[in-house]
């Protein structure tokens, strides 16, 4: 038998300060609570603190991890970091994490700046790093603070979007087959304007200008330094390159449909996910949808959502999870795991 990499544990963490459907409703006055549930799948989502960054978070979420004793820090031999809101542009958020957390300084880390696609592209790291001897149990933690990038008074976004953090142990096992993989990755970066923080970067940094807000024509506010999402063109780019996608991971399992026991996506919002999961034709109890308590978490919405399917005993040991990510880049991803 061969080493392969598996995944061992997963645990997520949500801030606990929370903005919830009915604070919206009074907050916009046209909008009623269980409105805004039907057609977002959220009921309430995670804000974080002013003073707390993604990588506080992600902290939080590995101590869970720790917590649960599937392995200690002392055990870690590399860190991925998922964000695409990092403490600083250097140095490598990572870095300050190994310390907080107290993992050896033999310990490799590294951040990847990915979003919505960031935990197949995670996962796909880990699996190389381990199956080329690199190193034998990586701890992935993917974790984002979107809101502090979204304007007040946009409520196209303010509904949508929490912020949060998961963190998963990827260790090396011995088995006959794969238990991650194979992989789908893509990017088309002709979509990077519909999904964007255009000001705040070295290419268009911030001035008087770009902290101008401005009303769009369904009323949302927002400045060039603030979060833009054209959710249109979002919706039409996930549904022509999920179900594609899908296919191609099947190709390349040798497997159909009917041998995935759970499919996993990215929880974008629950109108994307209904309509995507209709033209793949895959029957609802297969489909997991579970975004209600936490909203769009970007990076991190896949484990949050695989780690309440495995506490629910909805995906069971054994299991054969298709997991899919789609969005800002455009990037997108997917792969199979079973579940150990």
């Amino acid at each position: 038998m061969a080493e392969r990499a598996a995944i061992k544990a997963i645990r997520s963490f949500l801030p606990e300060n929370k903005l919830t459907n009915e604070q919206l409703a009074e907050q916009f006055g046209d909008w009623h609570a269980s409105q805004i549930l039907s057609k977002t799948g959220v009921a309430e989502r995670g804000i974080a603190a002013a003073n707390e960054c993604a990588s506080d978070l992600g902290v939080k979420a590995a101590r869970r991890l720790f917590a649960a004793g599937s392995f200690a820090p002392d055990e870690i031999d590399f860190l991925i970091f998922c964000t695409q809101t990092p403490d600083y542009f250097m140095p490598t958020t990572a870095c300050l994490m190994q310390d907080a957390l107290g993992l050896p300084t033999s310990c490799g880390a590294v951040d990847i700046n990915q979003g919505c696609s960031g935990y197949i592209y995670g996962l796909a790291l880990a699996k190389s790093l381990i199956e080329a001897g690199t190193a034998r149990t990586v701890l992935l933690i993917t974790a984002d603070t979107y809101t502090k990038f979204i304007n007040r008074r946009d409520r196209s976004l303010l509904t949508l979007f929490g912020d949060g953090a998961a963190a998963t142990l990827v260790s090396a096992v011995e088995s006959e087959r794969e238990l991650i993989g194979p992989f789908v990755l893509g990017s088309d970066g002709r979509g990077a304007n519909q999904i964007i923080v255009k000001a705040g970067g070295l290419r268009y940094r911030p001035t008087i200008e770009t902290s101008v807000e401005r009303q769009d024509s369904s009323g949302n506010w927002r400045s060039d330094e603030n979060l833009f999402m054209d959710g249109g063109d979002v919706f039409s780019f996930a549904l022509r390159t999920v179900p594609p996608t899908l296919q191609q991971l099947l190709e390349k399992s040798g497997l159909t449909l009917d041998d995935i026991d759970f499919v996993v996506p990215h929880q974008a919002n629950k109108f994307v996910l209904e309509r995507l999961r209709a033209k793949l034709k895959f029957p609802s109890d297969k489909f997991w949808i579970d975004m209600e308590k936490s909203g769009n978490t970007v990076s991190s919405t896949i484990p949050v959502a695989l780690e309440s399917a495995i506490e629910q005993r909805r995906v069971k040991p054994g299991d054969r999870v298709a997991l899919i990510g789609f969005g800002v880049g455009y990037s997108w991803g997917a792969t199979m795991i079973e579940v150990v």
